[in-house]
């Protein structure tokens, strides 16, 4: 363990073993930092957080402190940050506004410089959020999600398991999962991160039922209730029928499709 003679860290804190932790940062009692962690400088940990092991904090990030809602009462509630997370410089997460709640980080996830996760917000495994993405209250990611640099999701959105927004993009309503939404754009996807789909290991027949739901749901002409319920019967199982589930529990609406149709059918990217 290795703890500069300048960091603050109070009684009370659960170290794990070879923790690292640099000068100036202030780790306050109650917080749980998980085996093998390093701690850079100039970072603040407050109480209600855990850190999994061989997490990677840079410095100046703030963990822990209180949510930004008017409605929070000094209530007791946390932040859970999984194993194996990146966290950047300037990174800020806030812990849940209602007694007992939390904001979730999944394992593995990469937060870069100066994004913010906002209270009670929940990250799948492997997000990435890129320089100042900025995620609102209650937001949900699923896993293996890119957020570009600058973009903003508003508050009860969710951002599916494998899409990705562009640069500066900004959300107000549910992004599905698998979906693209182009750079500077609002609420609108323009395709599939075929890309990503790659990546995670999804083979061609999957690829191409992804590619048949999503021609379904957005450039079939039916409206998106039709769409969802024929996708249903049609896609009982599989990575369609993720999508089907996704858009049919939408609470906040789903963004709209492309403006025009920019693949032909049948043909992978």
């Amino acid at each position: 363990m290795l703890i500069h003679p300048t960091a603050i860290v109070e009684e009370g804190v659960r170290l794990g073993v070879d923790v690292e932790v640099g000068p100036y940062t202030v780790i306050h009692r109650g917080a749980e930092i998980g085996d093998g962690c390093r701690i850079g400088p100039h970072v603040v940990v407050y109480g209600t957080t855990s850190l999994g092991p061989r997490c990677h904090v840079h410095a100046g990030a703030v963990l822990g402190d209180l949510p930004q809602d008017l409605s929070f009462r000094d209530e007791i509630s946390y932040v859970r940050i999984g194993e194996g997370c990146t966290i950047r410089e300037g990174v800020t997460i806030h812990r849940g506004t209602k007694k007992d709640t939390e904001t979730r980080i999944g394992p593995r996830c990469y937060l870069m410089a100066n994004s913010h996760v906002g209270h009670n917000a929940v990250l799948g495994e492997r997000v990435i959020l890129a320089n100042g993405a900025l995620l609102a209250g209650y937001v949900e990611v699923g896993d293996y999600a890119f957020i570009s640099g600058n973009c903003a999701v508003h508050q009860f959105c969710r951002v599916g398991r494998l899409a990705m927004l562009g640069g500066g993009a900004m959300l107000s309503k549910d992004c599905p999962p698998y979906c693209t939404v182009r750079a500077n754009d609002l609420n609108r996807v323009t395709g599939l991160n075929i890309v990503g789909l790659r990546r995670a290991g999804f083979d061609a027949a999957a690829r191409l039922q992804i590619k048949e739901a999503f021609r379904l749901f957005y450039l079939s002409g039916l409206n998106m209730r039709d769409a969802a319920a024929l996708l249903r019967e049609k896609f009982p199982t599989g990575p369609a029928a993720e999508f089907v589930r996704f858009v049919e529990i939408s609470a906040r609406g789903i963004c709209a499709g492309p403006k025009k149709v920019v693949e032909k059918p049948g043909v992978e990217e």
